[in-house]
């Protein structure tokens, strides 16, 4: 087992430094001048060559590389050009909001796929069964954005039960904290819960078909006890892979909802950062979703050792 986290351990911190490498050639091939943007269109080539002197942007590509690479390593994200505050410290008030979104979307999808997937599976000759398999199928056509705002008509312009957008930090409001994020989690977790839904059917009926789990029914389990006593943890491997790919949706289709509810979360601050042409500050929070996106994936091949003796 150590070394396979050994193993999982190199390829994480390989795959974060061509991920970075990545990232700032994509950054350093985009179109136009930060200072330029800066200072608009009557600026004097004066004024743009100091600025570019003052950001360090005149320097060659591979020097500014390293600089930003191993300010990253010391978790120095460098100076916004647009607002020259600190990015780390921007992208530290953001980072936990995301967090809590991706999280409470990704409960809510477990609440509804486990469930759902396995009755669907267990009742595949059964018309309920059908039916929950073919609302996954419209689930899963349906955008996160699209969810959001279906969401919002109802709950909010029609029984104007929850707030439409806004967010409210715990600190200030547990109860309006929860109010607020209570949509965006929904139009997160319902989408990936459809998709979700359709991987766990998939597993449990092939668990439902090994050997094994008839014999256990043969020795007097019933159908859902042997599925619980021995098919779930089997059923729960390819799951968990799906799961890892789940989150990094999650991550994604966050930057589109945070947009849609006005939250302010790491999505907000990078489209922002994408406007202004603040390309530091996009660099920054590009690379940190890239590296939350590996470190679930780290995770999952960990759980998936756990889960898979044969791996260890």
């Amino acid at each position: 087992m150590i070394s396979y986290l050994a193993k999982r351990v190199a390829v994480l911190l390989a795959s974060t430094a061509t991920a970075g490498v990545v990232v700032f050639a994509f950054m350093a091939l985009l179109p136009g001048d930060p200072a330029e943007v800066a200072l608009g269109v009557n600026a004097t080539p004066e004024a743009i060559e100091a600025l570019r002197r003052q950001w360090g942007t005149d320097r060659p590509p591979l020097t500014q590389f390293l600089d930003w690479i191993g300010g990253l390593a010391a978790g120095d994200f460098g100076v916004s050009y647009v607002t020259s505050s600190p990015i780390g410290q921007q992208i530290g008030e953001r980072l936990g909001v995301t967090l809590t979104l991706v999280v409470g979307g990704m409960v809510i999808a477990l609440i509804v796929a486990v469930p759902a997937g396995t009755f669907a599976a267990v009742h595949h000759r059964n018309p309920l069964g059908a039916l929950i398999s073919a609302a996954s199928q419209v689930g899963i056509a349906v955008p996160a954005f699209l969810a959001g705002i279906l969401l919002v008509f109802v709950f909010a312009v029609q029984a104007q039960a929850l707030p439409s957008g806004g967010y409210v930090p715990l600190t200030e409001d547990p109860s309006m904290w929860f109010q607020s994020l209570l949509l965006p989690w929904l139009s997160l977790g319902l989408v990936q819960g459809a998709v979700l839904t359709r991987y766990v059917r998939s597993a449990v009926l092939e668990v439902m078909r090994e050997d094994y789990l008839r014999t256990a029914r043969a020795k007097g389990r019933g159908r859902m006890g042997a599925l619980w006593r021995h098919g779930l943890r089997n059923a729960a491997i390819p799951v968990v892979t799906v799961l890892g790919l789940q989150l990094a949706t999650l991550l994604i289709g966050a930057v589109v909802v945070e947009r849609v509810f006005v939250i302010p979360g790491l999505g907000d601050l990078l489209l922002n950062g994408v406007a202004q042409r603040d390309l530091l500050l996009v660099q920054g929070v590009v690379m940190v979703l890239v590296v939350a996106v590996l470190l679930v994936n780290f995770v999952v091949d960990v759980a998936y050792a756990v889960l898979d003796p044969r791996l260890r």
